[in-house]
């Protein structure tokens, strides 16, 4: 990856969707090379588009970041809760927890049954700390690209 693909890597995370008329001139190349530098790297797999939701707007009102102590099998807790709808992603970590899970629901009761009903059922879920939070307004996180 050169200087070049990490502008294009730049560009597409301010906006995902820029025509490559704009992205050509803003990274140094013709629009017809920036689409070719930018297929090499979808095709190479060192870049992925996909489409990101937002929660509050999908009606999930209820966000919170899990902190898991396991005792057992990790992968095999991570496993079984990304089964779940309300599951945005489980990370294995190292430190306190055992594992991070974040998790979207409709309201804060359902946050409460999912962490009691599903969450504490898994087999070898030691404890669960919650740290519910709000997006009162959406923020991006830019990647900076080395």
């Amino acid at each position: 990856m050169d200087d070049i693909d990490r502008a294009i890597l730049r560009e597409l995370q301010v906006d995902g969707r820029i025509p490559y008329a704009e992205l050509g001139p803003k990274v140094g190349l013709s629009p017809s090379a920036a689409r070719h530098r930018l297929q090499r790297l979808l095709d190479t797999k060192a870049v992925q588009v996909v489409g990101v939701t937002d929660p509050m707007t999908m009606g999930q009102q209820t966000m919170a970041l899990l902190g898991l102590r396991i005792g057992g099998d990790s992968r095999a807790v991570a496993d079984e809760l990304s089964r779940h709808e309300e599951v945005v992603y489980t990370v294995l970590t190292s430190g306190r927890y055992d594992l991070f899970t974040e998790v979207v629901c409709g309201r804060p009761s359902d946050l409460l049954d999912f962490i009691n009903d599903v969450v504490r059922a898994v087999e070898g879920v030691a404890s669960v700390e919650s740290f519910p939070y709000f997006a009162i307004h959406t923020h991006r996180f830019l990647w900076e690209v080395d």
